[in-house]
């Protein structure tokens, strides 16, 4: 009998897919099994154990904050501590099968330069970020007159860590821009259900975060 088949891990495993945020479990269905993953910005590491339980792949992580990479670490997981601005131009051209940016691309210095190198490591990229465009945002600019606290923005505005917010958008065409390929592209609202892009209007308008699956444009 396969290790997978044991009662007591499927339970296991089940637990992790019912604790798994929104965005993390739509990257995790797009990523083939076996295959090779760079998790950028991995936090404690919830989508790498997840992959590597549900996928078999062959996962590293980087991590900036030193209590993420110790929580990587205590799992068993391959996490360095690092910084997507500064260290990803040191990986080599495709060394990876995909290369994942959770909610971390609107947090970074260069989000230009980051995103060209996600696609140029990895075959493919998974880019999720919280959609500026959203019309609950707009809603509580347009009566408030405050910066939106919400699930997908949760700190204040002299707390946050996000300096290059986006709407879907602005993300789909600077994709356009640049020679980036949307081979796939998503929005979850706040029902934390996912649905594909058919219309951007309505997509940036009804979408609470966005999930893209990326590849560099052939020559």
């Amino acid at each position: 009998m396969s290790p997978l088949d044991s009662p007591a891990l499927r339970a296991k495993l089940a637990g992790k897919r019912a604790d798994i945020r929104a965005d993390l479990l739509l990257i995790a269905d797009m990523i083939e099994p076996d295959s090779r993953v760079l998790d950028v910005g991995c936090g404690d590491g919830t989508l790498l154990d997840y992959l590597a339980h549900f996928k078999q792949v062959t996962g590293r992580g980087i991590e900036l904050s030193q209590e993420g990479v110790n929580a990587c670490v205590s799992h068993g997981l391959s996490v360095i501590q690092g910084d997507a601005d500064r260290d990803l131009r040191d990986y080599p051209d495709g060394t990876f099968d995909y290369v994942v940016l959770s909610r971390t691309l609107q947090a970074t210095q260069n989000p230009r330069e980051v995103l060209d190198n996600l696609v140029r490591i990895g075959t493919r990229a998974i880019v999720s970020f919280p959609n500026f465009g959203y019309w609950r945002i707009r809603r509580d600019l347009l009566l408030q007159g405050r910066m939106p606290v919400n699930g997908s923005l949760p700190d204040r505005w002299w707390e946050t860590p996000n300096i290059h917010l986006c709407t879907i958008r602005d993300f789909v065409e600077h994709c356009s821009e640049v020679g980036i390929v949307v081979e796939r592209a998503l929005t979850i609202g706040a029902d934390h259900r996912a649905r594909p892009i058919r219309s951007l209007r309505s997509a940036n308008l009804l979408g609470q975060d966005g999930v893209f699956l990326l590849r560099r444009e052939k020559a």
